[in-house]
């Protein structure tokens, strides 16, 4: 037998991603020229998709342990305990580069690959969320991939039959060339029923089920690790394809066979298909693995050892046996009309061994792919503190209703029910809070628990000041499942950012972690899984630095949940937290003055913690009916979405402020909540108490207006119209 002879051209290497160092590394490791497969298979493992090669050494800083984790970062998805033997199991994780290339299978196959995180762990996925970032409204090609991605995301997600209940789009030129897909599943699962991907059992079957292999999505994990160019729309082929009837079999036949005492190891082939589940499985496991391509289940012909390990095939798993187990299980697969097909073995060898056509096609060690695959200290460059605004710079508006009206109104801040009302949000009877609050709540059956979930980044504060930026996502996200009434959780992120090898983008991408550490020490909120997405860029052209929180919190009694919407006229609204009337890289700043500048509000850790325990504990005990957290567009901009939300009602705001009321009312300073409530006396008592600022800035009303001061009022039809109108008019071209 003999491996199969190329010429591998520094060309080769080069289309491959692997540097002229990462080669020479490869010949030594093999003490040989690599195969084709071979190098497919480095290139694939060494991606910066699958080795986090430029980012693990600040990951590693980040808190990931608590006595709720069971499972932190390193698996397909993390697992938190929620009391009475159960855990929630969730990630989230990029489809950047394919969903810009062809955005409705882009986005589509996002979706199937993070559903089959969740499920590869043993849980059952009962939400998905999603995180999308578009270009310029004006740009030629952003209208068509809304389109496509909200199609693509529809089309997967209610196909299978999972609700998607919450996320965030926004819209910036910094994503004209590179749009941001990230997608995230919450599961359930029985606390001690997960499964892991560590293969154990020398001689163990290693079994192949699921969907035939073709060729689309070769190179995917290599394009996603690589800057685009002009030439972006060539690389559709590396797209992969979805369906989601065969996702949905996949999923109830994993289902079954985990409630039998059958599988010792699984893996999602996901980014490098077969090769990334087979090295990662046998590695974890410190074991070998050898594989026979030619049973691999194929749909297409001739397909040679290269094209089969790095197909990225949709619908797929990789599994280890109990050797006893096998006719059962492929029992289950055969019933559920999927493949299921012994392809290999375990071995004690620590090597990969790849055979085909009667021939060794790669023979490689494990262990440089997996714990000592490259690990790189970029150079990097902190980022330059930005000025502080002076408002004296600032020219007051002539009507504050009119501000509020363009701002509500706003690419970024109008209304998504033209999205979330294609996503299937209701279905599995469980959703409690549906898409355009604070956060989703999705029901824990057969309990009176639910669960509360979110995706929180706001890039421009990140761009401005990187450390403050991440700081606020984490703390966004968490304040974001306290409006709600739950306890935080846990988070996953999704580490968005352009070119590391560049000093600037590389600090960035550190100063981020530093502040999403903070953050997550400091509330208690640790990271359990995540993606990183990097040369997220065109022609040189970066994306701003988008690293999207998803959080999940548990409420205990569903019941106790709280909305955004008003619920009472003449309750009184109750700001908590201090307000400055902070206008740095505010919405307000870029809609009304044209201005992306200056430092964006400072984050004080220990005063969102005390202000977020507080308002958590004042919804337990039933002394709040509806809350909201304070983000972009700050006090006007929450109270609107409120009484947007309400069945009709308006609201009052008193005019109480030494600051300028553009500012009082447009700011966003952190920390803060609005609350509505008819027990003021009390809550304000309370605040005091626990040392949190909190003060009656106004009251619900039954006159269907809005007040902002005691001068200015606008109809609330008018803001619904403004809230309400642009994307549908945007999507209609007109």
């Amino acid at each position: 037998m003999s491996r199969s002879n190329i010429s591998i051209t520094t060309d080769l290497i080069t289309a491959h991603g692997l540097s002229k160092d990462e080669y020479q590394n490869i010949l030594v490791i093999l003490d040989r020229k690599p195969t084709l497969t071979e190098l497919g298979i480095f290139s694939a493992m060494w991606s910066e998709h699958c080795s986090y090669k430029s980012s693990k050494k600040w990951l590693k800083t980040l808190p990931t342990e608590g006595p709720q984790v069971i499972q932190g970062p390193g698996e397909n998805a993390g697992v938190v305990d929620i009391g009475d033997g159960q855990a929630v199991v969730f990630k989230i994780e990029s489809h950047n580069h394919p969903s810009f290339i062809e955005p409705y299978q882009g986005a589509a196959t996002g979706v199937g690959g993070i559903l089959r995180d969740v499920f590869t762990m043993g849980a059952r996925p009962v939400a998905n969320l999603n995180a999308l970032r578009f270009g310029d409204p004006d740009h030629p090609k952003t209208r068509h991939l809304v389109s496509g991605v909200v199609a693509g995301i529809s089309g997967y997600g209610n196909c299978i039959g999972v609700p998607t209940v919450g996320g965030e789009v926004n819209f910036h030129s910094a994503y004209n060339g590179n749009i941001l897909v990230n997608a995230m599943t919450v599961g359930l699962a029985s606390a001690d029923k997960i499964f892991y991907s560590a293969a154990t059992g020398a001689g163990n079957p290693v079994i192949y089920v699921g969907a035939k292999t073709g060729r689309d999505g070769i190179h995917g994990a290599t394009m996603a690790s690589a800057e685009f160019s002009e030439d972006a729309e060539e690389k559709r082929p590396t797209v992969q394809v979805g369906d989601p009837f065969t996702e949905k079999l996949l999923l109830e036949a994993c289902l079954e066979l985990m409630a039998e005492d059958a599988i010792i190891a699984i893996q999602d082939m996901g980014a490098a298909g077969l090769t990334s589940s087979s090295v990662e499985m046998a590695g974890k496991g410190r074991l070998g693995m050898q594989l026979d391509l030619d049973q691999v289940p194929t749909r297409e012909e001739a397909m040679t050892a290269y094209e089969l390990m790095l197909s990225e095939s949709q619908e797929r798993m990789l599994m280890v046996l109990k050797p006893e187990s096998e006719p059962k299980a492929r029992a289950i697969f055969e019933r559920w009309g999927l493949d299921f097909a012994v392809i290999g073995a375990l071995t004690t060898t620590g090597r990969l061994v790849i055979n085909k056509d009667d021939a060794v096609q790669a023979d490689i060690p494990i262990d440089p792919m997996v714990d000592h695959s490259p690990e790189y200290d970029r150079e990097w460059e902190r980022t330059p503190d930005p000025q502080l605004l002076n408002r004296a710079d600032l020219t007051p508006p002539d009507s504050l209703p009119d501000v509020l009206r363009r701002i509500i109104g706003s690419p970024d801040l109008a209304s998504r029910r033209w999205i979330w009302e294609q996503y299937d949000h209701l279905i599995m009877n469980d959703t409690v809070v549906r898409p355009g609050g604070d956060a989703a709540v999705i029901r824990v059956r057969n309990t009176q628990k639910a669960l509360a979930m979110t995706v929180d980044c706001t890039p421009r504060y990140c761009a401005a000041q990187p450390e403050t930026g991440g700081a606020q996502a984490v703390a966004e996200a968490w304040r974001n499942l306290t409006a709600t009434g739950a306890r935080p959780l846990a988070f996953t992120n999704n580490m968005n950012f352009g070119n590391p090898e560049r000093p600037h983008i590389m600090g960035q991408f550190a100063g981020c972690i530093a502040g999403m550490k903070a953050a997550a020490k400091t509330l208690d909120f640790p990271v359990v899984s995540g993606n990183v997405s990097l040369y997220n860029e065109t022609e040189g052209e970066p994306i701003l630095p988008t690293p999207v929180i998803g959080g999940v919190g548990l409420l205990g009694d569903h019941a106790k949940h709280t909305t955004i919407a008003l619920k009472k006229p003449n309750e009184a609204l109750v700001l908590v937290g201090v307000t400055t009337g902070w206008l740095g890289q505010s919405i307000y700043l870029r809609e009304i003055e044209g201005r992306e500048a200056c430092a964006p509000p400072p984050v004080n850790l220990e005063t969102e913690k005390a202000n977020g325990n507080l308002v958590r504990a004042l919804i337990e005990n039933g002394m709040v009916s509806a809350c909201h957290d304070l983000s972009d567009g700050g006090l006007a901009i929450a109270v609107a979405e409120m009484a947007l939300a309400s069945e009709g009602l308006g609201a009052h705001l008193n005019e109480q402020t030494d600051l300028p009321s553009y500012a009082y009312l447009f700011g966003e300073d952190q920390a803060r909540y609005l609350v509505a409530t008819s027990y003021s006396d009390a809550v304000l008592t309370r605040a005091k108490t626990a040392g949190v600022s909190a003060r009656i800035v106004g009251h619900a009303t039954n006159d269907g207006r809005l007040t902002l001061t005691n001068d200015d009022s606008i109809p609330l039809c008018v803001i619904r119209s403004a809230h309400e109108d642009w994307l549908p008019k945007y999507m209609q071209g007109s």
